[in-house]
């Protein structure tokens, strides 16, 4: 049945499929051989989500979210998250002027349109938390007033692995937030010896100019709900959600809104390759970075836990 979907597929309009297509080539010579991240980077953006980006000091964490900020036209601003750091200076704070005798506000960093939460996990639990609202409501309430933020409004964090010092773990609630968790990882041999012989890949960042426009964005984000899901895809949805509800192997299961940033992700993975309709294998693509911070298994494996669980998940329940 998910054959014959697949193959009658509708194909999207040739100008999405070529925007879309010259936003991933043009990151991939930045980013070099990381075209599957590349790919989840920009689905996570098309389905109106927020990134976490989790791996070693010196991957190229902060070159990809400066990057796409390049190449979406959209407005940037980096906060470096250190132990010192306070909710007010995240959201704003409140200033009284002298001359005309009121408190003004005057905005923090996050209100734009693409915010990089550098290194997270440096800073306490207190100040993580001013971002909660922010990302869940794209709002912030200061003193009783309620301040929309810039659309579209797109966080990128950061972290480093928990075992570096000076981190603090995020909670929960933190982490559900983000639409995605995924890792650079080392480049191959091949990328490593273009990026060791080549130009400096912050330079090369300067020279590039968008793609897109920030209004071409919306319109594109637009689309990812129409992108068609058949019952048998909802199935196969609810099968993998229910599947780590009842599974000793999970201390707890997937929550609806995570199987919500799921059927949205692979929504917009079937969009990014050229197709109106979803199919397994699109589910399938994303649902690793999708779940993987979301789902802790009773058998803690470390810092590759999210991949076997993942893995796990997938063998586990047959597609209907």
């Amino acid at each position: 049945m998910f054959e014959s979907l697949a193959t009658k597929s509708l194909q999207s309009d040739s100008t999405t499929h070529a925007e879309l297509d010259q936003i991933i080539s043009t990151a991939g010579e930045i980013i070099l051989g990381k075209e599957q991240v590349l790919r989840l980077a920009l689905t996570c953006l098309l389905a109106r989500g927020h990134l976490l980006l989790e791996d070693l000091p010196g991957v190229g964490k902060t070159t990809l979210a400066h990057l796409l900020a390049k190449l979406l036209g959209l407005q940037y601003q980096r906060i470096q998250f250190t132990s010192d750091l306070l909710p007010a200076d995240i959201i704003g704070v409140s200033i009284f002027n002298q001359n005309e005798g009121v408190f003004q506000f005057h905005q923090g960093p996050v209100f734009t349109q693409l915010v990089l939460a550098d290194e997270i996990n440096r800073a306490t639990p207190k100040t993580q938390s001013a971002l909660l609202e922010a990302m869940e409501e794209r709002q912030v309430t200061v003193e009783r007033e309620t301040r929309p933020l810039p659309d579209p409004f797109f966080v990128i964090a950061t972290q480093n692995p928990a075992t570096q010092i000076g981190t603090f773990p995020l909670p929960e609630s933190q982490l559900d937030r983000f639409f995605m968790r995924i890792r650079l990882g080392y480049p191959d041999k091949k990328a490593e010896r273009a990026l060791l012989a080549g130009e400096d890949r912050r330079e090369l960042l300067q020279s590039l100019k968008p793609t897109i426009t920030p209004q071409r964005l919306l319109e594109l984000q637009a689309q990812v709900p129409r992108v068609h899901v058949s019952d048998a895809l909802l199935d196969y949805c609810q099968d993998l959600l229910a599947f780590t509800r009842s599974s000793p192997k999970f201390h707890n299961g997937l929550s609806p809104r995570a199987g919500l940033a799921l059927l949205r992700s692979a929504r917009a993975w079937a969009l990014l390759d050229g197709r109106f309709q979803v199919i397994p294998e699109d589910l399938q693509a994303v649902l690793p970075a999708t779940v993987g911070h979301r789902l802790h298994s009773t058998a803690d494996t470390g810092m590759d836990e999210s991949d076997a669980v993942s893995h796990y998940l997938l063998d586990s329940v047959p597609i209907p």
